[in-house]
C-alpha cells in the first residue's frame, strides 16, 4: 500500500451524519473514564511547582466535542486546586495537535464559544488561555525544547506512522488476524516499537523535567497480538471486503494490497518500551474496557441508537472511511459499511464485544 499515512489519515471532518465529530461517542466515554488519572496527574504536577504559566498538549486531537473536553477538564482541575492553595490563577497554553488532513477548521470555528463557556466557569480572576492548532505527525519533533508541562493522547497512538511492510503473505486480512502467518505479527510489532519509542523520545525532548503525559491507547490484555481482544473490529471489516472480492465488486488484488496503519499493544508491550527507552518513570498503568457499543447502557434512546450494529459501524466509518475511500475509491464506501453494519450487529448479538483501553500515566525522569 503506497498511500501516505500521513495525508490519508483523519477522521472525516465536518459535522455531517458520517463525521467524527457525531460518532465518537466510544472515543468520549473513554476520555471520561480516563478522567481520574488525567486529574491526579495534572494535581501532582500543579503542586509540585506552582507553575505561573501552563502549557498542555493535546495530541491527535481529531475534531468534535471531544477535543476541548479534556483541555477544559484539565484547565478546570488546576484552577480549583490554585482556588484551595490560595494561588495566583496560572495562564494557559493549549495546544491542539493533529495531522494535516484533521478538521482544523471546525475546531477554530467551536473556540469562541468554548471561551466564553470556560470563562463563566472560570470566573473573572482565572488567567487567560490561549490556543494554537499544530498540524503535524507526533512521530517527530512538534514543539521547542522544554517547553510543555502536560502531554495528553487518547485513542490516536495505536495509529502508526506507516503501514509496516512485509505484509505480503497477510492475504484475505486487512490488519493482524488469527490467519496472519508470524512474519506479519512481527513486521506489525517492530513498526509499533519503532513508532511509540521515537514518540516518547520527542515528547522527553518537548516536556520540562517532571512533566506529565497520560496515554489512552486502543489495546489489549492478551499477550496475542492476533487475539480477538485488539483485531476483532477489523476482521469483520475484512470479511465485508472479503465477501464483495467474492461478488467481483472488489479486486482481489486491491484487497491484498490493504493493510491498516494500526497496533494494538498490551500493557507488557507499552511498559517495556517506556523501561526501554528511558526518559519516563511510570506513576500509573491501567488497563480499561469499553462496549463496542457505546449506547449500549443508556436509556430512553430513539430506535435509531438501540441498532448496535448501526452505532458501531458508524463509529469505525468515521474512523476508517478515509482510508478505504483512499484504497478502493468512493464508489464501494456505502455497500462496505451496510455489510459490515450487518456483520457487527449478528456478532454483537452473540458475543460480549468490548474494546481494551491500556492507560499510561508518565513523569519526565
Amino acid at each position: 500500500m503506497d498511500m501516505e499515512v500521513g495525508q490519508v489519515l483523519h477522521m472525516n471532518g465536518g459535522v455531517g451524519e458520517t463525521s467524527y465529530a457525531n460518532n465518537s461517542l466510544v472515543q468520549q466515554k473513554v476520555i471520561a473514564m480516563t478522567k481520574p488519572i488525567t486529574e491526579d496527574a495534572i494535581t501532582k504536577l500543579y503542586c509540585s511547582s506552582y507553575p505561573v504559566a501552563i502549557a498542555i498538549a493535546d495530541l491527535g486531537c481529531s475534531s468534535g466535542p471531544n477535543t476541548l473536553f479534556v483541555v477544559s477538564e484539565l484547565i478546570k482541575a488546576v484552577d480549583s486546586l490554585r482556588r484551595k492553595m490560595s494561588q495566583k490563577s496560572p495562564e494557559y497554553q493549549v495546544f491542539l495537535n493533529d495531522l494535516p488532513g484533521n478538521d482544523f477548521n471546525t475546531i477554530f470555528k467551536s473556540l469562541p464559544v468554548f471561551q466564553n463557556k470556560l470563562r463563566k466557569q472560570l470566573g473573572t480572576d482565572s488567567g487567560p488561555c490561549f490556543f494554537t492548532g499544530v498540524p503535524g505527525s507526533f512521530y517527530g519533533r512538534l514543539f521547542k525544547k522544554n517547553s510543555l508541562h502536560f502531554v495528553h493522547s487518547s485513542y490516536s497512538l495505536q495509529w502508526l506512522s506507516q503501514v509496516p511492510e512485509r505484509l505480503e503473505n497477510n492475504k484475505g486480512n486487512i490488519y493482524m488476524a488469527s490467519t496472519s502467518p508470524p512474519d506479519v505479527l512481527k513486521a506489525y510489532y517492530e513498526q509499533f516499537q519503532q513508532d511509540f519509542s521515537l514518540f516518547l523520545k520527542c515528547r522527553s525532548e518537548e516536556l520540562v523535567d517532571g512533566g506529565r503525559m497520560v496515554l489512552t491507547v486502543l489495546g489489549r490484555r492478551n499477550d496475542d497480538p492476533s487475539s480477538k481482544e485488539g483485531c476483532y473490529i477489523w476482521e469483520l471489516l475484512a470479511m465485508a471486503l472479503n465477501d464483495m472480492v467474492l461478488e467481483g465488486a472488489i479486486e482481489e488484488e486491491k484487497l491484498n494490497s490493504f493493510n491498516i496503519p494500526q497496533y494494538t499493544p498490551s500493557p507488557v508491550e507499552v511498559k517495556y518500551e517506556v523501561l526501554k527507552e528511558g526518559s519516563f518513570s511510570i506513576d500509573r498503568l491501567e488497563v480499561t474496557e469499553v462496549n463496542w457499543n457505546a449506547y449500549q447502557n443508556e436509556t430512553d434512546l430513539s430506535d435509531a441508537f438501540k441498532d448496535g450494529g448501526y452505532n458501531v459501524a458508524k463509529c469505525m466509518r468515521a474512523v476508517a472511511e478515509p482510508l478505504i475511500v483512499s484504497h478502493f475509491g468512493e464508489a464501494i464506501v456505502d455497500q462496505v459499511f451496510q455489510r459490515y453494519r450487518e456483520i457487527i450487529a449478528d456478532r454483537m448479538s452473540k458475543e460480549k464485544t468490548e474494546f481494551v483501553n491500556v492507560i499510561v500515566s508518565l513523569i519526565k525522569a
